[in-house]
């Protein structure tokens, strides 16, 4: 089992979401940012690291948001989903081919990788324009 550590990152009413290159497994499909943690690292260390080398910013990771096992053909990924805020820098295409911010209304606009639909489900459920009536 692989352990992934990732960042919920709202700006206003709208979250970050990451393209990954299409040179990579899963390529060109959109994820939260984020990566594997390395041995000895906590998720919230990874987290931070993460951000810094793939968007270039310091972030200060919160609450898990969500936890997700889920089986690809050729790994299986423990992925905790943090919220986290960034304290500084601006994000830039560091290592993803782009990067949106969008609100939970438009996640069927985009293709995800596959570990994130339960997730995404779960953010249009608690922050989509239906859990504000």
């Amino acid at each position: 089992m692989t352990e992934v550590a990732a960042a919920l990152i709202w700006q206003g009413e709208q979250f970050m979401i990451c393209q990954r290159p299409a040179s990579k497994s899963c390529g060109l499909l959109w994820e939260f940012v984020g990566g594997k943690l390395e041995p000895g690292e906590t998720g919230e260390e990874a987290l931070i690291r993460e951000c810094r080398e793939e968007l270039g910013v310091t972030v200060e990771p919160g609450q898990v948001y969500m936890e997700v096992v889920h089986t690809y053909p050729d790994i299986t990924v423990h992925l905790s989903l943090y919220h986290a805020q960034i304290t500084q820098g601006v994000p830039q295409k560091l290592e993803h081919a782009d990067i949106r911010w969008i609100k939970p209304e438009e996640i069927s606009e985009y293709e995800f990788c596959p570990a994130d639909t339960v997730i995404l489900e779960k953010i249009q459920k608690d922050y989509g324009e239906a859990s504000s009536l």
